[in-house]
C-alpha cells in the first residue's frame, strides 16, 4: 500500500528544496521526497510504502528550519 502526502510550502528556490529533501531523507530514508516548485503552493509531496507518514513532525521539522508548511488534505 502507497501513501501519499503534500505540503503547500514557501520554499522558493531548488537549492533550498534539494537541502530540505536531502536532511528530511536522513531523518525519514523510508521515504520518497520531492518539491514542485512550479505549482503555486511549492508543493512538498512525501511517499512512503507500508508506512504511515509522520505529517506533524514533518511540519514541525519544516517550521523549526523557518520555513511555512501547511499539510493539504
Amino acid at each position: 500500500m502507497k501513501t501519499v502526502e503534500i505540503f503547500k510550502t514557501n520554499i522558493q528556490n531548488n537549492k533550498d528544496a534539494d537541502k530540505i529533501t536531502t536532511s528530511l531523507l536522513a531523518l525519514y530514508p523510508i521515504y520518497k521526497i520531492n518539491f514542485d516548485l512550479e505549482d503555486e503552493e511549492n508543493i512538498l509531496r512525501v511517499e512512503a510504502n507500508k508506512f504511515e507518514i509522520e505529517t506533524d513532525e514533518i511540519i514541525n521539522y519544516m517550521i523549526g528550519l523557518g520555513y511555512s508548511c501547511e499539510w493539504i488534505e
